[in-house]
């Protein structure tokens, strides 16, 4: 008996290290907040952080410790971690019980199990009459105990009691409170016999219900019960009676031990009509996403691939535009990326967006294409009414900023800088792409993973404007009647504007310092020339997409040309109908340009951001992958990218939402071995600017947004970062 302990210890002893090795802070900083490991407390004598040999030799006399009921064995519930609240991991409230005994009474043997109408909310309710109180009670996160497959699904814990004696009672357990059946039923005086049914109720947003509602709820139970067709119908009809908005939401999704008796009884299934989800169903495609939750006022339009909106439209794609201006709401009628340059423009505008399975043939949506509208997305659903123009005049007039809004341009710094020469603090002279690809080279990363390159300040783009009278011409154009009083005027009269940036000539120094920029590529190389302004990749505005970048061949002469068009881009009909809305001065913008290799016949590309921005859960990155050079910012029609969930505590680990229908074989994009290297490379670009934005790694609503390749030779190269917008 004694090595059988002895051996134990030891194990546990091994455990604790393999779990505290296994959970790195995210970036090196973050930890489990505030949880107290009872079995690290009870090892670490000295309270150092560390087991160290002479603690390890200790570990069995130090366990017992744990042992605080003194039957000889530490259960699960004396290891469990605490997180010091009601809220922690299993843990309950430190108020007294009902009959004065505190917390404990649950424990002791012979208490009188309390009715589901007399419990305490702390503990659980009888009935959940709205989504309100299903939120109240539910769970979403990674600490979660045997049921590991629930981590990061929003949960409530049920449990169906007497139901062998012929009178089933159905308790609602506050799952915040009690994260496990047993707590809960140590709590309230339960014994666990024939007649106990123990199982989850999980909600699943991205869903389709039976009754075509979007967001479906589905109910299951533990892993090795085997129920027949029977109990689930009784379980069924119990949850829909005392949650009565769950009817046409619900469905039963049987565990891998209990598809068996399901398949053998499918018959009694199907002839009841009975709603069953499986696995298959769960990765079927979807009916509604949201993909930015606001509200808005507008005109609702169908849009034509080469059809512009303006800024008041709430516009239904058929399919992804190339580019969008501002507008005041999104639909499409296919499924969107997070992480499109479709949906940050709606984030960083604040409008609703959501994908809404034939949007473009619903008559309820339809009949109100060229009316005011109200819309609103939310995680559950999507409201669409008609709306009056004085709603949406007053909507506009609201959200529009009242004053000029002037970008700050440092016009001092006058030469083409290296991007291992650029300081954070050199944004005003070079944009924020440019600097804070400059802050990625101070990481460790391999040679290579960021791309080398140079860095062209504003100051050349305002010489080139002066040296040509741009800025007068500019002037001219939007202070003439037509600009003024037609958007199509407006239209035509910036893409001849830009035709003449296009075609204007540059300085002599400037034609020599470019030169000189270009003959530090080798021949035959490519050049990338960028975008990077004084008004984008800022905190609470990405303006992602608003501004293009060009390639330039080897073939094509003088870098001047291709830098002339990255210029003219400020004069994009999307990027100044942006300004406009928000009153920035078109003046006072200026057009940085950074200069670096040409990566070509990439194998993926794809955009991360330290955090879940869709599924909001916690401790995981969101990351959107596909093959080639099929962007997932802007997809093709048919493009469907994989779509994963990095843990950030365990780099190996990761959770596959969707995969690439452009892959074979039902493979992922990225090896193990890649995925565990991106994560460990999102964690390190999220403390380090984490720490430039002035954030602390604590910080729930800061993280960063990169945009990377896989190049041909399998290695990774990152070529944008920039602050998440929420």
């Amino acid at each position: 008996m004694k090595q059988i302990i002895r051996f134990t210890a030891v194990g546990v002893v091994f455990a604790v290290a393999f779990t505290l090795q296994a959970q790195p802070s995210r970036g090196g900083g973050r930890g489990p907040g505030g949880m107290i490991i009872p079995v690290m407390t009870a090892l670490d004598e000295n309270k150092d952080g560390v087991i160290s040999a002479a603690e390890i030799q200790n570990a069995e006399k130090a366990l017992t410790a744990l042992d605080k009921n003194g039957d000889g064995k530490i259960d699960g519930n004396e290891l469990r971690p605490s997180f010091g609240g009601p809220g922690g991991f299993g843990g309950r409230s430190s108020s007294k019980g009902r009959s004065g005994r505190g917390s404990s009474r649950g424990d002791e043997p012979g208490i009188a199990r309390i009715p589901p109408e007399k419990l305490d909310f702390k503990d659980g309710v009888a009935s959940i009459p709205d989504r309100e109180m299903f939120e109240k009670l539910s769970y979403q996160g990674p600490i979660v105990m045997v049921d590991t497959h629930l981590a990061n699904w929003k949960f409530v814990k049920f449990q169906i009691e007497d139901v062998d004696k012929g009178e089933p009672v159905l308790y609602f357990i506050n799952t915040k409170t009690h994260r496990g059946h047993p707590m809960f039923m140590r709590q309230i005086g339960i014994q666990r016999g024939d007649g106990s049914m123990r199982g989850v109720l999980v909600y699943r947003p991205l869903k389709r219900s039976p009754n075509g509602q979007p967001g479906m709820f589905t109910f299951e139970y533990e892993p090795n019960d085997r129920y027949p067709f029977d109990r689930i119908q009784l379980s069924y009809e119990m949850l829909t009676k005392h949650m009565p908005y769950l009817e046409g939401r619900l469905g039963y999704y049987p565990m891998p031990r209990a598809r068996p008796v399901y398949f053998e009884e499918k018959a009694l299934y199907d002839a009841a009509g009975f709603p069953v989800v499986l696995d298959e169903d769960l990765e079927s495609d979807i009916g509604f996403l949201p993909l930015n939750a606001a509200e808005s006022f507008g005109r609702l339009r169908l849009m034509k691939p080469d059809e512009l909106p303006s800024s008041r439209d709430v516009v239904i794609y058929k399919t992804l535009p190339n580019e969008m201006p501002r507008v005041a709401g999104v639909i499409t009628a296919v499924r969107q990326t997070p992480l499109s340059h479709v949906n940050l423009r709606a984030i960083q505008d604040s409008v609703p967006n959501a994908f809404i399975t034939g949007a473009a043939e619903n008559r309820e949506i339809t009949s109100l294409i060229g009316k005011f509208v109200y819309y609103k997305v939310t995680s559950n659903g999507y409201e669409l009414r008609e709306a009056s123009a004085k709603e949406v005049d007053k909507h506009f007039a609201d959200i529009r900023p009242a004053k000029l809004q002037t970008p700050k341009r440092e016009l001092s710094v006058k030469e083409i800088k290296p991007l291992d020469k650029i300081s954070f603090d050199d944004s005003d002279a070079f944009g924020v792409k440019a600097t804070n690809l400059a802050m990625l080279h101070t990481l460790d990363f391999p040679e290579g993973t960021v791309p080398s390159g140079h860095a062209m300040p504003f100051h050349f783009y305002d010489a080139f404007m002066k040296h040509n009278g741009l800025y007068d011409k500019a002037r001219a154009m939007l202070n003439s009647k037509s600009f003024k009083e037609s958007r199509d005027e407006q239209i035509k009269q910036l893409k001849a504007f830009r035709k003449l940036v296009k075609s204007g000539r540059m300085p002599g120094w400037m034609m020599e310092d470019l030169a000189k920029l270009q003959q530090s590529f080798a021949n035959g190389q490519g050049i990338r020339c960028r975008s990077s302004t004084n008004n984008e990749d800022l905190p609470g505005f990405s303006g992602a997409g608003l501004y293009d970048s060009f390639t330039h061949k080897s073939d094509e002469g003088h870098l001047a040309k291709t830098v002339k068009q990255v210029f003219a881009g400020l004069w994009n009909f999307r990027a100044f109908e942006e300004r406009t809305f928000y009153r920035i001065d078109h003046f006072s913008t200026a057009m940085g340009v950074l200069v670096h290799l040409n990566f070509s016949d990439e194998l993926a590309n794809g955009v991360a951001v330290t955090d879940d921005i869709l599924y909001q859960t916690k401790g995981n990155y969101y990351i959107n992958t596909q093959v080639g050079e099929d962007l997932v910012t802007n997809p093709d029609a048919d493009s469907i990218p994989e779509e994963l969930l990095l843990d950030w505590w365990r780099p190996s680990d990761y959770k596959v939402m969707r995969k690439s229908n452009l892959v074979k074989d039902d493979k992922l994009i990225m090896t193990e071995g890649q995925l565990e290297q991106m994560n460990r490379y999102l964690g390190k670009i999220h403390s380090k600017f984490s720490k430039l934005y002035g954030k602390t790694l604590e910080d729930t609503k800061f993280a960063m947004e990169i945009e990377f390749k896989i190049t041909k030779e399998g290695t990774f190269s990152i070529k944008q970062a920039r602050p998440w917008v929420y």
